[in-house]
């Protein structure tokens, strides 16, 4: 049998993604350089998981996991930050996508899941984690992207100020969720969607993954659309007890928490990694955290934020 291997544009982790034709048909190569485990076999577990569920997702082909290495479903290269750019009526497909989440928010996990003799078990996201995230953003974008530097006094504030902020969280961390659920990791294949780049599944909150998607740094939507959209998942999820506004507390908070995070995360990749491209989002990232922090639920917060933004 006759196969090409050609590589193809990765993403923000330490793998590489080969395309593989054999005759007619393709399928991807995965190559994890770092973190095997969480990249190759709770990767894998997962998109199981969503397949079963009746959620897209790649399939695992073949695996060497000795070797680093599986193969997986192709689902082409158009993705939906690539498609939907381009659509006027961008509420429409957005609406499908909250569909995706809320079927995804109630699938009922097991505790733990098996590959080949191998015990996967997603983990908790809970307070801890947020906390633990925001270091990210001091060591990695205040210590080398900020024109402003700030001493310990001012950080711990800071940081204490986000702590109390977290703990506004209303909805408990207990739904299945993707975790990086943006328009680059969505693809459009055959008329649906399918999810990728599933690996860092967690128990975590609700409005994670409305958050991500909503406030994604990759897209530029306007304040209105976003607002829609929110009110789309507001109508369909069924969160008990049901209430609009700590919902949208919920859905701020862990918009801020997360783009906070980003900043870190895209401060490292261009300063450790020489990813230069990542820049380019540091602008509308500051954008979506003001925009959300001005809600009375940010009010010592965003005192704090103009320091340094």
């Amino acid at each position: 049998m006759k196969f090409k291997i050609k590589k193809i544009s990765g993403d923000a982790s330490f793998r590489e993604f080969f395309r593989v034709k054999k005759n007619s048909k393709t399928s991807v190569l995965i190559l994890a350089k770092k973190d095997k485990f969480k990249n190759l076999i709770t990767y894998s577990t997962v998109n199981k998981i969503l397949n079963s569920n009746r959620i897209l997702a790649p399939r695992l082909i073949s695996n060497n996991y000795k070797k680093n290495i599986i193969e997986i479903t192709d689902f082409g290269n158009t993705s939906f930050l690539e498609m939907v750019r381009h659509k006027k009526n961008k509420i429409k497909y957005y609406k499908k996508l909250i569909d995706i989440i809320i079927k995804i928010q109630k699938i009922r996990l097991k505790k733990n899941y098996f590959l080949n003799d191998r015990k996967i078990r997603l983990p908790n996201y809970n307070l801890r984690t947020l906390n633990n995230e925001i270091t990210l953003f001091f060591d990695w974008y205040m210590k080398y992207i900020s024109k402003k530097k700030i001493n310990i006094k001012f950080k711990n504030l800071l940081k204490k100020e986000l702590n109390n902020i977290f703990q506004k969280i209303f909805y408990r961390s207990e739904f299945f969720v993707h975790r990086d659920f943006h328009a680059s990791n969505v693809m459009c294949y055959k008329k649906k969607f399918a999810l990728i780049d599933s690996q860092d599944a967690v128990i975590g909150y609700p409005l994670y993954d409305v958050a991500s998607l909503i406030d994604d740094v990759r897209i530029k939507l306007p304040s209105n659309l976003q607002s829609k959209i929110l009110n789309y998942y507001m109508n369909k999820c069924d969160l008990k007890p049901f209430d609009k506004i700590k919902i949208k507390t919920d859905f701020e908070i862990l918009s801020v928490q997360r783009n906070l995070r980003i900043l870190g995360v895209f401060a490292r990749l261009y300063k450790r990694d020489n990813k230069h491209n990542y820049l380019k989002y540091l602008p509308y990232t500051w954008k979506l955290i003001e925009r959300r922090i001005k809600s009375p639920t940010f009010k010592s917060l965003n005192i704090l934020i103009k320091k340094i933004s």
